[in-house]
């Protein structure tokens, strides 16, 4: 949530957290890529929830967030539209992601809620050839936008980073992945704290038949600017539907903060989306 503030290195604990974190999964990432097996056939099932996918996508995804650590009960929500399309440079193969949030947020100093647009998020992924069209993996950069339209739902600063991500989907029944990124601000509105944050979004998805699935997908965010971190959980179910111009793809998964530090985080929320991939 951008009402979070951001402080620190790899010096103290959240930090060490962090890197730690981003480490496991980055050596993880390159032993799936070296260790890629013969690939079976990928159906929508699995392709549904790859956010790599070879298609073109709208997504809207909505947090409804109950309880914020710190802030005497108060509710707060971050409906997301979301984009991707795949591109060509060369012979290299990308994928853009466009990521826009509408923030609804309580207010210091009487906690009133403000709702307006958030900051503008744009990462492009370079797709590595892992010799298996079951394992995808894609790294690139990010930046963000100061679009913010009131100071209290966004950073008010540009910042921008790296992406890093894979998914397995060599199993028909149980697929996995992750989503890693960082970011930190290089300008912007110099009353305003920078920005130095990283996050850690493990995927997992089982497969029940005919579509349907069980789901887990909460992002771990440590502020690396002040050390205030958000390790929550979830577990959901989810159904997709493939037709012959789109696989459309809903879900409900509820999550909850089992380790935070700091103010203004989700002590519990609802995550709640549909993706549409484009044939």
């Amino acid at each position: 949530m951008s009402t979070l503030k951001v402080k620190n290195s790899c010096e103290h604990w959240p930090g060490k957290w962090a890197c730690t974190i981003f480490l496991v999964a980055g050596l993880l990432g390159l032993t799936g890529v070296a260790g890629a097996q013969e690939a079976s056939s990928v159906g929508a099932e699995a392709q549904a929830n790859n956010p790599l996918a070879n298609f073109t996508s709208f997504n809207v995804h909505n947090y409804y967030i109950g309880e914020l650590t710190g802030l005497d009960d108060e509710s707060a929500n971050q409906f997301w539209f979301r984009f991707a399309k795949p591109f060509t440079i060369g012979k290299a193969n990308w994928i853009m992601r466009a990521s826009l949030p509408v923030n609804t947020f309580p207010v210091a100093p009487d906690l009133d809620h403000e709702t307006g647009l958030g900051d503008l998020n744009l990462f492009a992924a370079y797709l590595i050839d892992t010799g298996n069209p079951a394992i995808t993996a894609g790294v690139g950069p990010q930046i963000t936008m100061p679009t913010a339209t009131k100071d209290a739902l966004g950073s008010g600063k540009w910042s921008a980073g790296l992406v890093h991500t894979l998914f397995d989907m060599r199993s028909k029944i149980f697929q996995y992945g992750y989503l890693l990124s960082w970011q930190g601000s290089f300008s912007g509105d110099k009353d305003r704290e920078d920005v130095n944050t990283g996050a850690f979004q493990p995927f997992m998805f089982y497969q029940l038949g005919s579509g349907t699935y069980l789901r887990s997908s909460a992002v771990m965010v440590s502020n690396m600017e002040n050390g205030d971190y958000s390790v929550p959980i979830g577990l959901g179910i989810g159904q997709v539907i493939p037709t012959k111009t789109a696989v459309f793809n809903f879900w409900v998964e509820p999550q909850v903060s089992i380790a935070d530090e700091g103010p203004g985080w989700p002590e519990w929320q609802i995550f709640f989306a549909l993706n549409t991939q484009l044939k």
